[in-house]
């Protein structure tokens, strides 16, 4: 019997007819989602009950929408975090979760370096004086025999720790988990808890899952003792930092700047306090984004449905 797909993930949404004669060999038929960011669970409550499985991005997948899906039995995520979805009340009603581990690690770790050298090099400034016919020549910070932090040396971290080694800098890192031997040895990092990495570190980078745990990890407290000369950079997730604390801190110029990927709410609204610093730079929750991780994901995101339905 056919099964039936919601394809909600804003990311493969153009190439996702790329895949039509593998969902079709496999008796699956799919629709796609008319969405911009991701799916409330509003609009997913009132179409969920029609599908056996989902493709999803950041889409709310709450208790009371997995409750309502009386089909549905595979999420598969675009990417990695699965902080949208209630994974208890999915195993609870028999839904399986993927997701697609390791598969941006260098694309983000590429990043977190590419924010660093841009943030204490004054890159953005220079680039924008120059734009507009001055020749600004700031002196910066080098980064050889400084201090670099990572919160959360998962995949992503501990490619990001490899990257600062590399740049000659001593590296820290805090994370709930052990480090893997061969990370200690070739970096040398050191493990030690957060308030001392935020103490000692120049930079700080936040490479950590989404939890309650982890919900707004820095804030007030937090951003001072980072001090007025530490950098911050999120790529993971804008919840992790209390962004009114952030801008308080950015405000009184008691950290040196930030470069944030990511935001409490995304799109980040033209008018947000954070658009006013220039010591800051702001993404687009794009850094996972190059053509040849995004190839993979796809590949990997439509295995895991079709596999999930396939072996239910």
């Amino acid at each position: 019997m056919s099964q039936h797909v919601l394809i909600s993930c804003p990311l493969i949404l153009d190439s996702i007819d790329d895949y039509a004669d593998h969902f079709a060999a496999n008796d699956i038929a799919y629709d796609v989602a008319d969405v911009d960011q991701q799916l409330t669970e509003r609009e997913l409550f009132d179409i969920i009950d029609k599908y056996d499985g989902v493709l999803a991005g950041d889409d709310e997948f709450t208790e009371q929408v997995i409750s309502k899906a009386d089909k549905l039995k595979v999420i598969s995520k675009w990417g990695i975090g699965i902080d949208a979805i209630d994974t208890e009340a999915a195993e609870e009603h028999g839904v399986k979760v993927y997701n697609t581990p390791g598969a941006f690690d260098d694309e983000v770790a590429d990043v977190v370096i590419g924010y660093t050298i841009m943030l204490t090099r004054k890159l953005h400034h220079i680039d924008r004086a120059v734009r507009n016919g001055d020749w600004y020549c700031p002196r910066g910070t080098s980064l050889a025999g400084k201090t670099f932090g990572v919160i959360g040396v998962g995949d992503i971290g501990l490619t990001v720790a490899r990257r600062a080694h590399a740049l000659g800098m001593d590296v820290l890192g805090s994370d709930i988990e052990p480090f893997p031997e061969t990370l200690v040895e070739e970096t040398g990092i050191e493990r030690v808890e957060k308030d001392e990495l935020l103490e000692r570190s120049d930079v700080v980078s936040l490479n950590c899952a989404l939890t309650e745990a982890t919900r707004h990890i820095i804030g007030a407290d937090e951003l001072d003792r980072l001090g007025e000369n530490g950098y911050l950079i999120n790529t993971a997730r804008g919840k992790l930092i209390d962004q009114e604390a952030l801008v308080s801190a950015l405000r009184e110029d008691t950290i040196a700047g930030a470069a944030l990927d990511v935001f409490e709410e995304e799109p980040l609204p033209e008018n947000d306090s954070l658009t006013t610093f220039d010591s800051v730079i702001l993404g687009s929750h794009n850094a996972q984004n190059t053509a040849e991780a995004v190839n993979r994901v796809h590949d990997r995101a439509v295995e895991n449905l079709i596999t999930g339905l396939v072996e239910d």
